[in-house]
C-alpha cells in the first residue's frame, strides 16, 4: 500500500520541476493546500444532503402548494395483473407482437394496452411538486455560491489579472475563503453524486453522473496542486447559468410562461455566452498560454488542461442543444405561447404524454380488436423537462 501510494503521490507527476511536497507543508507563515482537507467534504456532503431534505420540505414545499402546484402526480394505471407483470418481470415498452398478444388474451384493444403501459410509465415517475423542489433546492445553492464567489473574487488580483493565478506558483498561500469556497462546492457535488440514486430518474442519468464526477475530479485536481486561485474563476463562471436554469424550471413547473420565456433566453445568452465566449478567451488561455510562459508545462498541468478542454466540449455540445430547441420553437411558429422547457422526447422527457390520452382512466375492454397496423405506436412527447446544462447544464461543472 505503500508503494502504491508513493507510486501515485509521485512529485514529478503533481508539481513542476524542482518542488516537492515538504516544500508546500503549512508553517507558522503560510498555509497551503494539503490532499487530507478535502476529507472534510465527506461528512459535509452528507450534512448538505440532511439540510436539503429540510429545506425542502419546510420550504420548498410550502412555496409550491401556495404557488397552486398540485401535490398528485400522474394518473395512475387501472390495476391489472396480467399487465402489472409484463411490466414488472419482461418489459415496460411492448412491441407490436406482445401488444397483439396481451390484446387477444385480455379482450382489451392495442389502443387500451398501449394506454396503459404509458400510464404505468408515468405512475413511477415522482410529480411537479417534488420537481419544484428540486429545483428550488439547487436554484437557493447556486445563488448563495454563486453570490459569495462574486464577493470574495471581486476583491483578487487575479479576477482582473489572471497572470496573477501562476506567479509565485505553486508557492501560493492559501486563504480561508478560498478553502471554504473549494469545500462547500465539493462537498455539494458529492451530495448531488449520491442523490441521483434517490432523485428523480431521467434519461440523461449516465451522462450527469459522469458529469458530477468529472467537476468532483477538477475540483480535487486543482486544489491538490494548488490551481486553486484559476480554480476560482471556472466555479464562480459555471455557477452563473445554472442559476438562471433551474429559476426558469421553477417558473415552468408552476406555469407562469412569459417568466419562464424571458428567463429561459436569459439562461440561454448567458450559457453560451458563458462557456463559447468567456470560456475559452479567459479560463482556458490563461491555463494553456499564460501558465506556460510563466510556470512552464508538466505531467499534472497536461492533464488539468485536458480535463479543461475536454469541458470545453461539453459546453459547445449542451449550447448545440439549447440553440437547437430554441430553434425548433422558432421554426413552428410557437415563440408566443413556447415553453422552452418543454423538451422533445429526443432531447430529454421526465413525463410521457399522447394525443390519445385523456383525464379518465383506461376505456373499458371492448370486443373489437385493432389491427396493429392502424393504430401503431402512438409518438410521446416529453413535457416538464429541462436542460442539462449545468448545468452542467453544466449540471452540472
Amino acid at each position: 500500500m505503500a508503494g502504491i501510494l508513493a507510486w501515485f503521490w509521485n512529485e514529478r507527476f503533481w508539481l513542476p520541476h524542482n518542488v516537492t511536497w515538504a516544500d508546500l507543508k503549512n508553517t507558522d507563515e503560510a498555509t497551503f493546500p494539503q490532499a487530507e482537507d478535502l476529507y472534510l467534504a465527506c461528512p459535509l456532503a452528507f450534512c448538505i444532503f440532511m439540510i436539503r431534505l429540510v429545506f425542502e420540505r419546510f420550504i420548498a414545499r410550502p412555496c409550491a402548494l401556495g404557488l397552486k402546484i398540485q401535490a398528485n402526480g400522474p394518473q395512475k394505471a387501472q390495476p391489472n395483473a396480467i399487465l402489472e407483470k409484463v411490466f414488472t418481470a419482461i418489459t415496460k415498452h411492448p412491441d407490436e407482437k406482445r401488444l397483439e398478444g396481451l390484446s387477444k388474451q385480455l379482450d382489451w384493444d392495442v389502443r387500451t394496452i398501449q394506454r396503459w403501459f404509458r400510464q404505468r410509465r408515468n405512475q413511477e415517475k415522482p410529480s411537479t411538486l417534488a420537481r419544484f423542489c428540486e429545483s428550488m433546492w439547487r436554484f437557493t445553492f447556486y445563488l448563495y455560491i454563486f453570490t459569495y464567489g462574486v464577493r470574495f473574487l471581486k476583491k483578487t488580483t487575479w479576477l482582473w489579472n489572471t497572470r496573477e493565478c501562476w506567479y509565485n506558483y505553486p508557492y501560493q498561500p492559501l486563504t480561508v475563503d478560498i478553502h471554504y469556497y473549494y469545500i462547500l462546492e465539493l462537498s455539494f457535488y458529492l451530495s448531488l453524486l449520491f442523490s441521483q440514486f434517490t432523485d428523480i430518474r431521467r434519461k440523461d442519468f449516465l451522462i450527469m453522473f459522469l458529469h458530477h464526477l468529472a467537476t468532483i475530479t477538477l475540483i480535487t485536481f486543482s486544489y491538490v496542486n494548488n490551481m486553486a486561485r484559476v480554480g476560482t474563476l471556472v466555479m464562480c463562471l459555471h455557477d452563473a447559468a445554472d442559476v438562471l436554469m433551474e429559476v426558469a424550471k421553477m417558473a415552468n413547473y408552476a406555469k407562469c410562461q412569459r417568466l419562464c420565456n424571458l428567463l429561459f433566453v436569459m439562461f440561454a445568452m448567458v450559457f453560451v455566452s458563458s462557456r463559447l465566449g468567456v470560456y475559452p478567451v479567459w479560463i482556458l488561455n490563461t491555463t494553456l498560454f499564460e501558465s506556460w510562459e510563466i510556470v512552464g508545462p508538466y505531467p499534472s498541468w497536461w492533464v488539468f488542461n485536458l480535463l479543461l478542454i475536454l469541458l470545453q466540449f461539453l459546453h459547445s455540445f449542451w449550447s448545440y442543444l439549447i440553440v437547437k430547441i430554441a430553434c425548433r420553437a422558432i421554426s413552428r411558429g410557437k415563440v408566443g405561447k413556447w415553453n422552452p422547457l418543454h423538451v422533445s422526447k429526443d432531447d430529454r422527457s421526465d413525463i410521457e404524454s399522447s394525443s390519445d390520452e385523456d383525464n379518465g382512466p383506461p376505456p373499458a375492454p371492448v370486443q373489437k380488436h385493432y389491427n396493429s397496423t392502424t393504430n401503431g405506436t402512438n409518438k410521446a412527447h416529453g413535457t416538464n423537462g429541462y436542460l442539462s446544462a449545468g448545468a452542467p447544464c453544466p449540471d452540472e461543472h
